[in-house]
């Protein structure tokens, strides 16, 4: 499953640093376990974003963008997959192959981008390291 920096899962919020580590702390977001520097579990941030979304402010963007944020939502059936990202204050839903969700691992806490480009949603994962 996916861990987040703090700086990530801020700037997927829309919120501070300092305000994801309260949120460790009083355990409204889940800590994954790392060994190294403090990380919040992507599943624990998708759950938030997707029942719990904080206040977050208002964007301007174009038509056309790409809007970084975490899946929270992946439903599959025979042969399409539904896919939900929450990138901000935006929720953008997508329509593809099963097999194009499965190729990509698409899963809730998984980082993705949603590619908008008139009324096609393409969505981008980095490529592993």
């Amino acid at each position: 499953m996916t861990n987040l920096r703090i700086s990530e899962a801020a700037q997927l919020l829309g919120v501070s640093a300092d305000t994801v580590r309260r949120w460790l702390d009083s355990g409204r977001l889940k800590e994954a376990a790392s060994q190294g520097p403090r990380a919040v579990d992507g599943a624990s941030l998708a759950s938030l974003m997707a029942s719990d979304a904080p206040e977050m402010p208002a964007l301007r963007a174009s038509a056309r963008n790409r809007f970084a944020g975490i899946v929270i939502r992946v439903e599959r059936d025979g042969v399409m997959a539904l896919v939900e990202i929450q990138a901000g204050p935006h929720r953008v839903t997508s329509l593809m192959s099963r097999e194009s969700a499965d190729e990509l691992g698409l899963a809730p806490g998984v980082l993705a981008s949603a590619v908008i480009k008139s009324t096609n949603v393409v969505v981008e994962i980095e490529a592993p390291k």
